[in-house]
């Protein structure tokens, strides 16, 4: 049976446990993604010695995945850089130089584009026929108005009416169906190909949200988040390149690699096995012994600190946020985490020897004519591939290769992940000589796909405001442990950082970089006095 150890070499400090404000603060940062390397560099730079990062997995990163298959790089997960003006992650690539490695064509249009800005998407039905385009652009102004009237209820504070049930789903649904039937110009035909890309629009956002369906979004908070004026952005050489630029000013020492944490023991609440170590241990400085939070190892080791910063996904808090901390967490606060939602959008990359799809096409959408009047967006476990809401066109080929990026979220992303390359290769296959009406259609060379949900360091790709939720609830989230009257004398032994914690920038890398700086910026303030 493994030992179990407190960690004692983080200081040599001298003092005593009732003069622990006078030295540096240990600071223990849970998580070696964009939010923790932010808050760990925003410490280190300020001037704290003592900060640790404890990461479970083998790589830093988190959520930011990038894979070089050859001379090209692909992204698991994080993509895009959402809005130049202000964004934190931009200014990072473009003062690096990461944003010049593209083409005069790209740039003439003020952005690097993952998927060529010209061309057109191609929307096709299971029956092999191409949607005319002049229908599709009328179903997507449609679309759009009703889009825009999705974020009045919160920016313009519009009461929700009892029939939408709060959702977006229902309500865009049911406005544009009936907008969709009311027109006196269409022909039957053509209305039931508009009310089945409702479907399918519907799809492409739930990938966007991050939800298993729009149902589950909530209509009344909905337009809180907050779009950054600017192109969007991706960086060529991968946006593992922004994890290296913050990690970049870390010393290699502080960040423990393969360390996951079992339990984070706070306010105090010291477990008799841990007192029982410390007792026995003679190399234990009297700080250690009187730490406010301990931090418990997978491996067994207790390591003292004075604040820890958790950085952990949404969906690590909802499966474990009971084991994760002693004594469990506030009702407050379990709430918040229960009520937000988080869910999984999975990319597939399938890479062919030659393109089969024209040059004009920069995406290929899935229209099912049989869901034209379907109310839900779940499928029967063999019928996963449905959720598949389309698939884009990596562009530049010079770059990319003949490559085609899919996008499946919700339960189906994780019946996908479930199955083997070769089930998932062929079922894609399949599904798109039925669509293009091609059966010769060769197998790609290739397939590359993500797995965040079952991956149970993460449980999900981002957070989103679930029906039932608010603004209110990431607030709960952030708030840091144990709750004071003032945050001038809040403790701050326990704190919450993450994407799924910033209020208007939830589910975006900028998100999780500022609410690190965030967090770092509480201890910057409350040990001025120390760092100047």
């Amino acid at each position: 049976m493994q030992s179990c150890e407190i960690s004692a070499d983080s200081t040599d400090d001298p003092l005593s446990s009732g003069l622990r404000r006078r030295r540096q603060p240990r600071i223990v940062v849970i998580g070696a993604g964009l939010a923790g390397l932010s808050a760990a560099k925003a410490l280190l730079e300020s001037g704290f010695t003592d900060v640790t990062i404890l990461e479970a997995t083998d790589r830093i990163g988190g959520r930011v995945q990038s894979v070089k298959l050859g001379h090209a790089t692909f992204e698991l997960g994080a993509t895009w850089i959402h809005g130049s003006h202000g964004n934190p992650v931009y200014h990072l690539a473009e003062d690096n130089g990461l944003l010049e490695e593209t083409t005069d064509g790209e740039r003439s249009v003020g952005r690097i584009s993952l998927y060529s800005k010209n061309g057109v998407a191609y929307h096709l039905t299971n029956n092999g026929q191409r949607i005319p385009k002049d229908v599709v652009e009328e179903f997507s102004d449609l679309y759009n108005e009703v889009y825009n009237l999705t974020q009045e209820f919160f920016q313009r504070g519009k009461p929700v009416n009892a029939e939408s049930q709060n959702s977006v789903g229902v309500f865009t649904r049911d406005v544009v169906r009936k907008r969709v039937k009311a027109d006196p110009d269409d022909t039957e035909a053509v209305k039931r190909l508009k009310l089945a890309m409702i479907q399918q629009y519907l799809k492409v956002e739930s990938c966007e949200s991050s939800s298993h369906s729009m149902d589950e979004v909530s209509l009344s908070e909905f337009g809180e988040w907050t779009e950054i004026p600017g192109a969007h952005h991706i960086i060529p050489c991968g946006f593992i390149k922004i994890v290296e630029i913050l990690a970049r000013s870390i010393p290699e020492s502080v960040i423990q690699l393969r360390k996951p944490v079992k339990c984070i023991h706070w306010n105090q609440s010291v477990s008799k096995e841990i007192e029982r170590v410390a007792d026995h241990n003679s190399d234990l400085p009297e700080e250690g012994k009187g730490s406010d939070v301990f931090v418990e190892c997978e491996d067994c080791e207790f390591i003292p600190a004075d604040h820890v910063i958790v950085t952990v996904s949404l969906g690590v808090l909802k499966k474990r946020h009971e084991s994760l901390f002693h004594p469990r967490l506030p009702e407050e606060k379990v709430m918040a985490i229960e009520k937000l939602g988080i869910n999984t959008t999975d990319k597939i990359f399938l890479e062919f020897e030659e393109p089969f799809w024209s040059s004009e096409c920069n995406s290929i959408q899935f229209v099912w004519e049989d869901e034209a009047e379907s109310e839900s967006l779940t499928y029967p476990e063999e019928l996963w591939y449905k959720k598949i809401c389309s698939f884009d066109v990596l562009y530049p080929p010079e770059r990319y290769g003949h490559v085609l990026s899919g996008w499946i979220c919700g339960e189906e992303a994780l019946i996908m992940e479930k199955c083997d390359d070769e089930t998932v290769a062929e079922t894609c296959t399949e599904m798109l000589r039925k669509f293009t009406g091609n059966p010769n259609i060769p197998k790609p060379r290739r397939i590359l796909r993500s797995s965040w949900g079952s991956n149970p360091n993460f449980r999900g790709s981002y957070s989103y405001t679930q029906v039932g939720s608010s603004g209110a609830d990431v607030e709960k989230l952030a708030k840091p442990l144990p709750y004071a009257e003032s945050s001038k004398t809040a403790p701050m032994q326990v704190m919450f950082s993450g994407e799924a914690t910033h209020r208007k920038y939830y589910s975006t890398t900028h998100g999780a970089v500022l609410s690190g700086q965030r967090e770092a910026a509480r201890l910057i303030e409350m040990y001025q006095d120390l760092l100047q």
